[in-house]
């Protein structure tokens, strides 16, 4: 495990921060990192109050900007509003007088960290100026594109209890988010923690607990794909359980392709989560509802998804389980 101890560390920090600004979300934590170390993007679904911003610009705090010649903020927030336009995501460009050329200005997208808020109450043109930055890490203005950084990362929330005049998300960008993880109440313990500890988490600032570099992060993702030992029979696995959600009755739309190539790298860093150097068939359980749900349709009167995926999947992590996985 050597070579997996930076990554570790890292994780450590991160895990460290977010624990002391959040409080009574530690699964939730755990799968924002599982995706912020296998380069994936988060939905949320939540109620307001949740924690979910603060959560975020925790998550934005714990980076420390090491590209010398940029400014790239660690943090932005996006409301996502009916009236939004595409230009106010990803910036636009200013004819300069002085110089009688135009000038690009970078829009929020440009962070390290990006909250989207309420990404579901703006119209599916703005939306899709979303969905070039999460697919490619880039976007495209005046038939010009500008890269966004290595690290760019989403976390989009919406909520599901107020439909009014929100605008569904497509099925294109679904499929990006790597995660779509439904909020609930926190514990009745935790939420008095939270009250009990709001003075002292103001005055005990996160800045006496160490942050981690951006170029860290960049690092652990890939010591993280290179040194976490996937088994082929890992892969095989995926793949059976894709083909049986799709052989499903009831499933109108199965699993994507994508989905599984994205799942690969999130399985690699819960296992660093737990401690190991290999993918096992408790990783795969673990994530699976929450990279697979909300990639599948279902036809009229079927049920949750949830337990749709669990009766496909059993037969398949049963087999699984009875083979050796290590390296």
């Amino acid at each position: 495990m050597t070579a997996l101890e930076k990554p570790r560390e890292v994780l450590k920090r991160l895990e460290n921060r977010l624990k002391h600004a959040v409080k009574g979300r530690e699964s939730i934590i755990d799968l924002v990192l599982v995706a912020l170390l296998s380069d994936g993007h988060v939905l949320l679904e939540d109620y307001p109050g949740s924690g979910k911003t603060t959560l975020a610009k925790a998550l934005g705090d714990s980076i420390i900007d090491d590209v010398l010649d940029d400014d790239i903020p660690s943090f932005r927030r996006i409301q996502f509003t009916p009236d939004l336009l595409p230009s106010d995501i990803t910036g636009v460009s200013i004819f300069d007088t002085a110089t009688s050329t135009f000038e690009f200005r970078r829009g929020p997208v440009f962070a390290y960290i990006v909250l989207g808020d309420e990404i579901n109450r703006t119209s599916p043109k703005v939306q899709s100026a979303m969905l070039e930055a999460m697919a490619e890490k880039q976007v495209t203005v005046d038939n010009v594109s500008y890269p966004l950084d290595d690290l760019f990362f989403v976390i989009a929330t919406q909520n599901p209890l107020d439909l009014t005049g929100t605008y569904p998300l497509p099925v294109a960008q679904l499929d990006r988010f790597l995660f779509k993880i439904r909020m609930d109440y926190i514990e009745r313990d935790a939420e008095i923690a939270v009250l009990n500890t709001r003075q002292e988490r103001a005055s005990k600032s996160m800045e006496s607990l160490p942050a981690v570099n951006r170029g860290e992060v960049v690092e652990a993702r890939s010591i993280i794909q290179q040194g976490v030992y996937l088994h082929p029979d890992i892969n095989a696995c995926l793949v059976d359980i894709a083909r049986a959600v799709r052989a499903h009755p009831q499933v109108l739309q199965g699993i994507s392709t994508r989905s599984l190539v994205l799942m690969a790298p999130a399985l690699q860093a819960s296992a660093l989560l737990k401690g190991r150097d290999f993918v096992s068939d408790d990783d795969v359980q673990w994530l699976a509802p929450y990279v697979f749900c909300h990639r599948m349709a279902l036809a009229p009167g079927s049920g949750e998804t949830t337990q749709i995926l669990k009766e496909a999947m059993a037969p398949v992590l049963d087999q699984l389980s009875r083979k050796t996985l290590r390296p």
